[in-house]
């Protein structure tokens, strides 16, 4: 279940709001500019499928963003629990940083931590199934998917090298939790 939960930003064990409905969610998100939609396939898809059967099961929301954002590249990442990578994969993205272009991920299948970092507040986004997130240009997060990860998600690039983090060298996201699939809530 997709989940939202805000914390002042110095007080990480107690959330100020916890949502899982879906409306709430995208509502709160939009107040700082970020975009929670959910999407449905046009034909059933899988992990495993091939990317051009995944793009084409959502090819409508994708041209949609496409012309709505101007993105110039779509592409689509599967990582699964027994990839040898994961653990430098996970670390990867654990620390705070921004990107010069907006982050923008549908997750086809599993699910992934986005938190967020804006003024006083921390936003922490569990997607899952169906979700898409777009995270604005310069909005410091980090992304945590899991001691195991499991999910396929699509991408859309505005620039190939818009994609690089700039790390901030805060140690925020050390004090806030980690993603642990078993976990509940």
């Amino acid at each position: 279940m997709s989940r939202l939960r805000i914390f002042s930003e110095n007080e990480p064990g107690t959330p100020q709001l916890s949502s899982s409905d879906r409306a709430q969610i995208a509502n709160e998100l939009q107040r700082i500019g970020v975009i929670f939609e959910q999407w449905q396939a046009s034909a059933p898809v899988a992990p495993g499928d091939a990317p051009e059967k995944i793009m084409e099961a959502y090819r409508a929301d994708i041209d949609r963003l496409i012309a709505e954002r101007g993105f110039k590249t779509v592409d689509v990442v599967s990582i699964a629990p027994d990839n040898p990578q994961r653990e430098a994969m996970r670390t990867k993205f654990l620390d705070e940083h921004f990107h010069k272009e907006d982050e923008v991920r549908f997750f086809v299948a599993g699910s992934g931590l986005f938190t967020l970092h804006v003024e006083d507040k921390v936003y922490e986004i569990k997607c899952e199934q169906g979700d898409l997130i777009g995270v604005p240009d310069s909005t410091k997060h980090w992304f945590d998917m899991g001691p195991e990860p499991s999910f396929v998600a699509i991408r859309f690039f505005t620039e190939p090298d818009g994609w690089v983090g700039h790390f901030t060298g805060t140690d925020i996201a050390q004090r806030f939790p980690r993603y642990e699939k078993g976990q509940a809530g």
